[in-house]
């Protein structure tokens, strides 16, 4: 009952997969334990044996952290930060060509503990939107947004999925306090479907008439975000087509663990969506403050880059490719805390574009110079309160670490080294130190330095806005976060509700009688264009391990999440999968080039399996595989061609390759139990030419 439950809510986004109401209260119960840690760059340079912190915390426990050993030329290895000194590897869980030579080059397969080293690919850190339902206004979201060619990472899309598809239009809202989850607000609309935008390789659905969507909103940093088919909610008095499902049995069935007798009907008016609005898309931004601090030959430490009264031409160089120079004086863009009336933080600054989003730079040099005074308490005031900064390093500049920092809120050091300044061969290499609970972000750093182009500030931008939307996962802002969403709900809970509870709001009726399940199999809805989810377990190539997860199949995209991290750990676009072969216990998905993963359902139910078939055969052109044994002719041919990514181009009419089924268009996947994606194409022709028997 629980998993068919849980298998019929479709899902908007990738963070709502990942959220787990019992969770959550679990969560609150012990989010009430205050820290007293230091942390961004702080946390590098403090005794830690003078804290008193989470007596849980092994960092604590043992009063250190060793940093992770990676250090260059331009960074050192910090207690507290990570480094990225380029050519790092990512993260990928399934059998590519990439991950076959790695493992065949090393019999040691990678400790699963240090999987925080290890980036996740772009697209996983980027994808978001599942559902591609079009909104009542016609707009379809994508799942990922990116600009020249760099996916946007750690953005809550998801979050705009009461404006698109509720605000506006008829829909409820009801708030109250949970005795588990505290302040709470849950928003629903009943929604008539339209069958042709349903349809898919499976033909038209012939139930699905109404859906509801629904959101529900908890004081901790997670929100559910999906539908639920009328036809599936088990419920003791079905009503008029017209009237639907009484509006209590809807939330009783996709929300149990919520108090609903605390729930109270919103007031109605433009004031109570508003604040929704803002509470919903408090994670999104559009504008970034980021420091430079400008570092000279032999120097390292911050208090002498902020010492340094002026720049040099290779500065000047490198502040003219990243931005546009301003006058701040009557400045009527953003201006991230500069004074743009009476020139009180300098004349001038750099600033600039990028996504649809403002970057004003915080330059050490531009800020105000006090002679006499070691600190430049006015230029560490604003640089100090930046949580990106960059650190522009000359020839000859000593390696960065952020022990010589003393700041809360730094908690990103982009380092870059130039070489060759102010000529045709200038270059400019990158590394990045950050603090350990900022995941990686992207774009990855090469192991080559940049040359002066367009393609390096494209990427210095996105890596900058990539940094400021990963720090927010780290720990101290999460927290900040927390706070204001907590009152955010309080306000929406004591300020905007009526005294109507839910019992008595519009739709519902219901009476005593037993609740009954539609007897038409509509679980998991095949047609849905949002994501139906299983628990699966896949097997993860870098680690060698099972890693328990959600298996998220919308109708244009597939997505594994971690359960332990909630992280996108793969995703691929459904128009990619070339087929899959099951087993016993198992799937292997095909995509790409012949790349694959391989799961198996948590449960080891065989009708959980036929459903995951049945949805990858609804949304996908790909089909179950099939294995032949191909046989040689009187000259030692197997009588067909193929081309480079295994697609045969032409078969000898009636000879064996045709008697056992292989047809011009087929794509072979495997060749003697060896995937297509490990072998360059000349491999494989060796291996169709001098293989006694050929199994394909």
């Amino acid at each position: 009952e629980e998993r068919y439950r849980k298998k019929s809510f479709v899902h908007f986004d990738c963070q709502s997969v990942g959220v787990n109401i019992a969770e959550v209260i679990k969560t609150k119960n012990y989010s009430g334990i205050v820290k007293n840690t230091s942390t961004g760059a702080s946390a590098a340079s403090v005794n830690r044996n003078s804290i008193v912190g989470d007596k849980d915390d092994p960092d604590i426990i043992a009063g250190t952290d060793d940093g992770d050993r990676k250090s260059n030329c331009m960074v050192l290895s910090c207690p507290f930060f990570r480094n990225e000194i380029g050519g790092e590897e990512e993260r990928v869980i399934g059998f590519t060509q990439t991950n076959t030579r790695r493992n065949q080059g090393s019999n040691d397969s990678l400790d699963q503990s240090h999987n925080s080293d290890y980036h996740r690919p772009p697209t996983c850190c980027g994808v978001a939107i599942l559902d591609s339902t079009p909104s009542p206004a016609g707009q379809i979201l994508p799942p990922l947004v990116s600009h020249r060619g760099h996916v946007i990472e750690y953005v809550d899309h998801g979050c705009s999925y009461y404006r698109h598809y509720f605000y506006g239009y008829d829909h409820q809202n009801f708030f109250g306090c949970d005795d588990n989850l505290g302040p709470i607000a849950v928003s629903i609309r009943r929604e008539k479907l339209d069958a042709d935008e349903r349809a898919n390789n499976l033909g038209k659905a012939d139930y699905g008439q109404y859906h509801y969507r629904i959101i529900c909103r908890t004081s901790e940093l997670t929100t559910l975000r999906g539908a639920v088919l009328e036809d599936a909610i088990p419920s003791s008095s079905r009503l008029s087509s017209s009237r639907g499902v009484p509006m209590k049995e809807v939330l009783e069935y996709v929300l149990p663990e919520v108090q609903l007798s605390c729930l109270r009907q919103a007031t109605p008016g433009a004031k109570t969506s508003e604040q929704l609005l803002k509470l919903d898309e408090q994670g999104l931004s559009t504008t970034y403050k980021i420091g430079i601090m400008y570092c000279k030959k032999g120097q390292c430490t911050e208090e002498e880059m902020y010492n340094n009264e002026h720049g040099s031409p290779a500065f000047e160089e490198f502040l003219n490719l990243i931005g546009q120079k301003i006058r701040l004086k009557g400045f009527d863009k953003y201006r991230g805390g500069l004074d743009c009336k009476t020139d009180s933080t300098g004349t001038n600054s750099f600033y600039t574009t990028f996504d649809n989003s403002e970057i004003m730079f915080h330059i050490s040099t531009m800020l105000p110079f006090t002679s006499n005074n070691i600190q430049q308490l006015f230029r560490k005031r604003h640089i100090g309160n930046d949580i990106v900064t960059i650190i522009f390093q000359e020839p000859g500049s000593l390696p960065f670490t952020p022990k010589t920092v003393r700041s809360q809120f730094q908690h990103v050091f982009i380092i870059i080294r130039v070489t060759n300044p102010n000529t045709e061969g200038v270059l400019y290499s990158m590394s990045v130190t950050r603090s350990k609970d900022v995941p990686p972000f992207g774009p990855p750093i090469p192991e080559k330095p940049f040359t002066k182009s367009p393609e390096f500030v494209d990427f210095l931008l996105a890596k900058l806005i990539n940094a400021e939307n990963a720090a927010h996962r780290s720990e101290k802002f999460r927290a900040m976060a927390t706070r204001t969403r907590q009152e955010y709900l309080k306000d929406l809970a004591v300020n905007h509700v009526s005294s109507t509870p839910l019992d008595n709001s519009k739709f519902a009726l219901g009476s005593g009688r037993k609740k009954e399940r539609t007897k038409q199999k509509v679980v998991p809805d095949l047609f849905a264009k949002g994501c139906v989810v299983w628990n699966i377990q896949v097997e993860d190539v870098g680690t060698a391990s099972q890693v328990e997860s959600y298996l998220a199949i919308a109708s244009n995209t597939i997505v594994v999440i971690e359960d332990s991290s909630k992280d996108v750990i793969f995703t691929v676009s459904c128009s990619s999968i070339i087929g899959w072969t099951t087993q016993t216990k198992s799937v292997r998905l095909f995509y790409g080039q012949g790349e694959y993963i391989v799961f198996k359902v948590s449960s080891g139910d065989q009708d959980e399996m036929s459903e995951i078939m049945s949805r990858l055969g609804a949304v996908t052109q790909g089909c179950e595989t099939s294995e032949m044994t191909l046989k040689r002719n009187g000259l030692g041919q197997l009588g067909f061609h193929i081309q480079t990514e295994g697609i045969v181009t032409d078969v000898e009419a009636y000879g064996f390759a045709w008697e056992a089924g292989l047809r011009k268009g087929s794509r072979l996947i495997e060749i003697c139990k060896v995937s297509i994606a490990s072998l360059s194409h000349d491999q494989t022709v060796d291996i169709l030419r001098t293989s006694s028997t050929v199994k394909v």
